[in-house]
């Protein structure tokens, strides 16, 4: 436990060979982002009791400490105080239902652009609204998921009220008047309604995992991460088997425990095959607007808690987004990772996190080496700087359709496809701008 008010960040003036500062790190984990930080030249490990600059924290001790100390202005940590507005499921939802009822009152067209993520309610505290709902929709399976755990602990889908019952005895007891007093406190949940309909590739569900970095939320800028993957479960699909969690929950802590899962294969795909495969099956124009819809999720996600999260210059995070995609290419949130695994699981997953985490410390540049005016750094596309970004060979007159579809490239390794899918946007954006002329 660290005391209080304790001065952070004092050792960065000091100096080696070439004239460079030494950066003197933390980090709280042991597996790709300490790899990646040990190979930073003029970065030095700080050991414990030490003034460091950069601390790679754990959101443990966030909570204990963000508040106790006074940090120099250079100083960085990878998480904002209250992150939790967004990457707690409960939270979560409760901000988008929140901006989504604002824009309603605004613009219907934009509110609609809110409408990506299932009908979820929050127990105990709302289990008589969800109750009303149930008992509108007999036979609809829906999931059940603790609003802060990971890794796919504690989930579980049901059908019938009653397979709660156990979940709901644990916080409420019935007194002999049939009054409910509540005993202790119950773990809280989400419950949603669970997405049956969800695209199969080989009769296998999946999910995507991208990546977002967040620098600053007043004025919110955001890059997104060209690579990522897709996650699959290891048996086919069925909704007659809901207690298997092998068929419903794509992650890797859980799928990895399969009988016959092979860690070398895994069960994923990257961004490239998982986009090469749809459009051989959908054509090119239906998997680039299904992409850039995602660019709604990331953006409306984040301003549904921009007013709340507590903006601080030192804090960053990058977060991953846990996205389904269902049989009509429509995309849903799932949720949002403070935390997102940087455990690799094969040596393509340790290329892929490596790389990302490099390319996330040029961005927040504790050598002072950007300019501040860079889209592209490494595999990050500035997504958003106060409003959304563009691509150097697009011009608001060319510009039309998807609201952020210009300077992202999800699934694109190499500047020749960002180049052709760049004049395939203009080209669209110029047959709309003529059809409204």
């Amino acid at each position: 436990m660290m005391s209080k008010n304790v001065r952070i960040g004092r050792g960065y003036q000091k100096k080696i060979a070439g004239d460079h500062r030494v950066i003197r790190y933390r980090c709280a984990l042991n597996n790709v982002i300490s790899d990646m930080l040990k190979q930073r030249l003029g970065w030095v490990e700080a050991k414990e009791g030490e003034d460091w600059d950069f601390y790679w924290c754990d959101v443990g001790w966030l909570r204990e400490n963000f508040d106790h100390i006074y940090m120099e202005e250079h100083v960085r940590i990878c998480h904002f105080r209250n992150h939790f507005e967004l990457t707690r499921k409960n939270l979560m939802v409760k901000n988008l239902k929140r901006l989504k009822k604002q824009l309603e009152r605004e613009s219907k067209s934009e509110s609609a652009k809110c409408d990506f993520f299932p009908m979820t309610y929050e127990l105990p505290s709302e289990y008589h609204i969800f109750v009303e709902e149930f008992k509108k929709n007999p036979g609809t399976v829906w999931i059940m998921k603790p609003i802060a755990k990971s890794q796919g602990k504690g989930i579980f889908l049901f059908r019938r009220l009653k397979d709660i019952t156990e979940w709901k005895k644990e916080g409420y007891r019935v007194n002999a008047d049939e009054r409910k007093e509540e005993t202790k406190d119950v773990e809280t949940y989400i419950v949603q309604r669970y997405l049956g309909n969800p695209y199969l590739i080989g009769g296998k569900k999946f999910d995507l995992r991208i990546y977002v970095l967040v620098t600053s939320y007043i004025p919110l800028k955001a890059w997104l991460y060209r690579d990522g993957f897709a996650r699959f479960s290891n048996t086919r699909f069925s909704l007659d088997s809901i207690d298997d969690s092998y068929v419903h929950l794509t992650n890797v802590a859980i799928q990895k425990t399969a009988p016959d899962y092979d860690p070398e294969k895994g069960c994923k795909w990257s961004l490239q095959q998982l986009r090469h495969y749809l459009t051989a099956k959908h054509g090119y124009e239906s998997v680039e607007e299904m992409f850039q819809q995602m660019n709604e999720i990331f953006i409306k996600s984040l301003q549904s808690v921009q007013k709340t999260i507590i903006n601080d210059k030192h804090c960053f995070e990058l977060y991953g987004y846990d996205i389904l995609l269902d049989s009509n290419l429509k995309l849903w949130l799932l949720e949002v990772n403070a935390s997102p695994s940087l455990t690799a699981s094969n040596q393509e997953d340790y290329d892929l996190k490596f790389g990302l985490l490099d390319d996330a410390m040029h961005i927040i540049d504790m050598e002072g080496r950007m300019t501040g005016k860079e889209k592209r750094v490494g595999n990050f596309d500035l997504m958003w700087s106060d409003g959304p970004v563009y691509a150097e060979d697009a011009t608001l007159d060319t510009l039309g359709g998807p609201s952020y579809a210009t300077n992202t490239f999800l699934g694109c390794h190499n500047d020749r496809k960002r180049q052709l899918i760049q004049l395939f946007r203009t080209i669209q954006s110029k047959k709309a701008a003529a059809s409204h002329s």
